[in-house]
């Protein structure tokens, strides 16, 4: 046994699995240089997109606001209205499909379906937050313009319309005439805003927002002076700033560049490709089939792989919380302790450099917004997403790396907080504060 493990630690090392490979520093300043680069307009891999929403000290109580959300797969309203605890009170909640989900819709069809959809709340409020999980291009005027549309929604026309603004015209201004403004923004950003209210008896230094589900992503509060790349920005002011941390160019190992070239677009959303649930089975898969081709694990567990078909993060998550389940794929692909072994520390390895690389991400936007510099005044972090939360040790090892990086080596103090219905509490202080 110990033989083996010894040839897996080699493989880890050198194909830089292992997160010891990881200099948490170099990452770092590596990740806050593309961010500098993105916000001045350079060409870098993060997008650094501006929101034209802030952060305000008071929250807006007894003023009802009608929230949209559009997400991945569901279309929700409703209406929201803080107490003055500010504790959220939601009504007339109402949940259908994504028009462009079951079947590919014009761009007058969607905007119809989701018009017929809202009519009935949209007279329960004067102003509208609308939590809008696609990509898209923001305004001054905090409306968005898409860019393109992401998990399955088929509706191409749409691409290059201004959001709020379509969606009010298809109302008509009858429906309409009340409303005194729309703010769109996307969930990443909700979950920064819902971290506000719900943390609103503790004193916090700043907040960050931040997914890590199906895909992953950041948002944080920027001063305008540092945002270059737009003219005209008031430079005492901030705004949150739409990382899209997913799209980091990590400069990946050979393993990495070669599960890159397995996915749709290798040359985007690398940084993604590497922690999120959407990749996590299959680059586990990938590396599986390297270490059977290196004779790390027996004959016997060649066939039974061969036979298991597509490992997604679930199957691969099953056995690392039960490695002798007999009911999990990969626990009967295992001819003997020496494969389960093997087969358990590979993709421990795998999560556990994820959460190295996810304390990268949220290291670079504490120390970017220079938060948590007191004990009594930590950073907030918001984290919102199922991978982050039910992968096996994914949210402890995150946590192990911040608290050796962030904390002990940079003195940087901080909460990570999980707000329940995080992107309608969003939507609805973004619609309030408009």
């Amino acid at each position: 046994m110990e033989s083996i493990i010894k040839k897996t630690e080699a493989f880890l090392q050198r194909h830089t699995i292992d997160p010891d490979t990881i200099d948490m520093q170099q990452s770092c300043d590596q990740f806050m240089q593309e961010m500098k680069l993105g916000l001045a307009g350079s060409e870098a891999s993060l997008h650094m997109l501006p929101t034209y929403i802030t952060i305000h000290d008071t929250l807006p109580v007894g003023e009802p606001v009608v929230v949209l959300d559009a997400g991945g797969t569901n279309f929700r309203t409703c209406t929201v209205e803080f107490d003055h605890d500010y504790q959220p009170v939601i009504t007339n909640f109402r949940k259908t499909k994504m028009p462009g989900f079951d079947h590919e819709v014009s761009a007058n069809e969607f905007f119809q379906i989701m018009a017929d959809f809202v009519a009935p709340v949209i007279p329960t409020g004067k102003k509208i937050g609308f939590c809008f999980s696609y990509a898209a291009e923001i305004t001054p005027d905090r409306d968005g313009r898409l860019l393109h549309f992401s998990k399955e929604i088929k509706a191409p026309e749409v691409k290059g319309k201004v959001i709020g603004q379509s969606l009010l015209e298809t109302l008509g201004k009858e429906k309409t005439a009340h409303i005194e403004g729309l703010t769109l923004l996307n969930d990443t950003v909700a979950t920064l805003l819902a971290a506000k209210a719900a943390a609103a008896e503790k004193t916090y230094s700043g907040y960050i927002g931040f997914i890590l589900g199906t895909g992953t992503n950041t948002c944080y509060l920027e001063s305008n002076r540092n945002i270059t790349k737009v003219s005209g920005l008031n430079p005492e002011g901030s705004q949150i700033i739409n990382v899209e941390s997913g799209s980091y160019a990590f400069p990946g190992s050979d393993l990495d560049k070669k599960f890159y070239a397995t996915t749709r677009d290798p040359g985007t959303y690398q940084f993604e490709k590497l922690i999120s649930g959407a990749y996590l089975g299959p680059y586990a898969e990938m590396v599986i089939q390297v270490a059977l081709d290196e004779n790390l694990l027996s004959e016997d567990f060649r066939l039974n792989f061969s036979t298991t078909g597509k490992i997604d993060t679930i199957i691969m998550d099953r056995f690392l919380h039960n490695p002798e389940d007999e009911a999990g794929e990969l626990a009967r692909c295992c001819a003997g302790p020496e494969d389960a072994a093997v087969l358990y520390r590979l993709l421990d390895a795998i999560i556990e450099r994820a959460g190295k690389l996810t304390a990268v991400n949220l290291s670079a936007a504490v120390l970017k917004e220079d938060i948590g510099r007191h004990p009594a005044r930590p950073a907030c972090i918001n984290a919102d997403g199922t991978t982050f939360y039910k992968t096996h040790n994914l949210k402890q090892y995150t946590e192990c790396y911040l608290h050796q990086f962030l904390a002990r080596k940079h003195g940087r103090y901080y909460d990570i907080i999980s707000v329940d219905n995080a992107p309608i509490l969003g939507a609805a202080i973004a619609g309030l504060m408009n």
